[in-house]
């Protein structure tokens, strides 16, 4: 152990250490041992003082708004993520199974029109929702923004049902991406005979070992696993259109051939309607910038550009990629027809693709971008479940140990649930029925939910403006202001209604319905929608017992947790800066 003395004036030391050194002058400090540091680093924060629950009906069972909403906005998390960590978390964080193996489902059902048209949409209904997002979190980067904010703007009842639908969509998603995992491994494992749950036991032990580095470290790796997936996405979108006009070893000029053979669209409008739920899933995750601006060092700066970078992962990486893919690989393909979940990378259209043009070592290299890429969802994963289940037990809608923040600002408790329930991974050992069992009905529970979670952020923005306007505050006073405005959040809402009415139509008639029995039909609809009911129950349950009220706009709490805003002349420099901007650099910033 090391003791630093500091000395005053001229004043004598004595040699020793004695309570009344202060009397000679002297100031001593510990600093303790390296292991000493590590073990009290999982303490708890010694300034994280959870007000007590509120009470405001005799029975005790009435929420108390207030007391949730200065919980979320004072809570410990550790500010330590940067703007570089959060435009790749928004370029790239999410890109993964959903992308990269799921959009081959998508094409085998509805053609490679249906895919372009349904990513666009869903595409759409993502930048009016991010941008809405970006605005509230600018304004209050509280934690778990996405059940705070319909806490605070629509009804604490909604709030605790979007919360544990986020934190059950993330807490299903680190099983089945480490599941995933595992089948990318089998591209080269297939015929050794190696034991799944291998790989398992060294996905998962990686990926809790990264979030125990804190926000910093899920940070870090984002930024290069972001790095990766996206360079790996510009490279296809290269190859793909070298292949495309000829230049592939196989050569021969493809141009849109497969879009006349077999056909741009396949199952017609019902076609279009089952990929939704494929586009759904492949951008779950882009929301997290905004989950993330609690942790954010300056969210008002660094989180509009990464909002804005959210257009160019739409139309670069989502759209033009999966155009090629739709250019190089037919809908009949066979492996695309083989496929049974969205977990077997063999099925992946980028792989396919490049198998197809005759290249015979970068489907290896491809398969470990996917690898890598579902790791890094499954990185998300608990990031996205932790951060989410500490913010409701702060606003005393989870199990109160749940709140449990260390010295670094670890979410500990939260963490050790979503480790706990990745053991679920391990079914990847088991028979393969039992795999795509346990497959299915993962992806039950978080394919749609993604979708109820956008739809709130949509309509809290709607119910916010309407409580700030009628407050008499002007749209002057925020620092930055959604593109697409109060029109994007309508639009972005609907959009979402829209999917879920087409989600339900095909899932309560699925293509082929008619040669299907009535088990396997009712099966088919809560594996595409089990989702709602889960939601709805929460809802119904705790508005009943908690008799919580719909927030109105002239009561909504606007103040708590608001951030630096209150600074009018600075944000009136920023703005005076960008006037003196050249051309293209507002053109430029206003997309970046």
């Amino acid at each position: 152990m090391q003791v630093q003395r500091r000395r005053y004036g001229t004043e004598k030391n004595f040699g020793r250490e004695s309570q009344n050194s202060g009397y000679y002058g002297e100031s001593s400090f510990h600093r303790e041992g390296l292991g000493r540091r590590v073990i009290d680093s999982f303490k708890r924060d010694p300034n994280m003082n959870m007000t007590p629950k509120g009470a405001l009906g005799a029975d005790g069972k009435v929420f108390d708004v207030e007391t949730a909403a200065q919980n979320t906005a004072t809570s410990p998390l550790a500010r330590r993520l940067k703007g570089r960590h959060l435009q790749m978390i928004a370029i790239g964080g999410s890109i993964g199974t959903g992308l990269f193996v799921g959009s081959g489902q998508a094409l085998a059902n509805g053609g490679p029109a249906s895919l372009v048209i349904a990513y666009c949409l869903v595409g759409i209904m993502m930048y009016c929702t991010v941008h809405a997002l970006g605005e509230m979190a600018v304004l209050f980067p509280v934690a778990g923004s996405f059940s705070a904010y319909s806490t605070r703007f629509i009804d604490p009842a909604w709030g605790f049902a979007m919360g544990w639908n986020y934190a059950l969509q993330w807490l299903v998603v680190l099983p089945l991406e480490i599941v995933a995992a595992t089948f990318t491994i089998e591209f080269w494992t297939h015929d050794k005979g190696l034991p799944n749950n291998a790989f398992v036991a060294v996905f998962l032990v990686l990926i809790i070992a990264i979030n125990l580095f804190g926000v910093k470290g899920y940070g870090e790796a984002e930024f290069v696993l972001a790095i990766i997936k996206v360079t790996a996405i510009i490279g296809f979108i290269i190859l793909g259109v070298i292949i495309n006009v000829g230049g592939g070893p196989n050569g021969g000029y493809i141009g849109g051939k497969l879009w006349h053979n077999p056909g741009a669209f396949h199952n017609g409008f019902k076609g279009l309607c089952s990929t939704f739920v494929n586009a759904a899933f492949a951008f779950s995750g882009t929301e997290l910038v905004g989950l993330a601006a609690a942790e954010t060092a300056n969210p008002r700066k660094s989180l509009p550009t990464a909002v804005k970078q959210v257009f160019w992962r739409i139309t670069l990486f989502y759209i033009v990629s999966l155009t090629l893919v739709g250019l190089l690989v037919p809908y009949n393909e066979p492996s695309l027809l083989n496929a049974n979940n969205f977990a077997d990378a063999a099925t992946s259209p980028f792989v396919i693709a490049i198998e197809n043009a005759g290249i015979e070592v970068l489907p290896s290299v491809f398969n470990t971008v996917i690898m890598l890429a579902v790791l890094s969802v499954g990185n998300s994963a608990v990031y996205g479940s932790s951060r989410t289940l500490a913010a409701l037990a702060e606003q005393h809608q989870a199990p109160k140990f749940l709140a449990y923040i260390d010295r670094q600002g670890r979410p500990l408790a939260a963490i050790a649930v979503a480790s706990t329930l990745g053991l679920l991974a391990f079914l990847a050992g088991g028979p393969r029925k039992r795999q795509e069992e346990a497959f299915t009905w993962m992806l039950a529970l978080s394919s749609l939910s993604a979708v109820f979670t956008w739809a709130s952020i949509c309509f809290a923005h709607i119910r916010f403006r309407k409580g700030w306007a009628l407050q008499g505050h002007t749209l002057s006073e925020l620092a930055f202001r959604s593109q697409p405005g109060i029109v994007g959040s309508w639009v972005g809402f609907l959009f979402n209604v829209l999917v879920l009415i087409a989600q339900f139509w095909v899932a309560i008639a699925p293509l082929g319905y008619g040669e299907m029995g009535r088990g396997e039909l009712v099966k088919n609809f809560f594996s595409l929608y089990l989702a709602l009911p889960v939601t709805m129950i929460f809802y119904i349950v705790y508005k009943v017992w908690y008799r919580t009220p719909i927030i109105r706009s002239y009561n909504m709490d606007l103040h708590t947790g608001i951030r630096e805003l209150n600074v009018l002349e600075l944000i009136e420099e920023e703005r005076a800066e960008r006037r003196n901007w050249p051309a293209w650099k507002k053109v430029y910033k206003f997309f970046c």
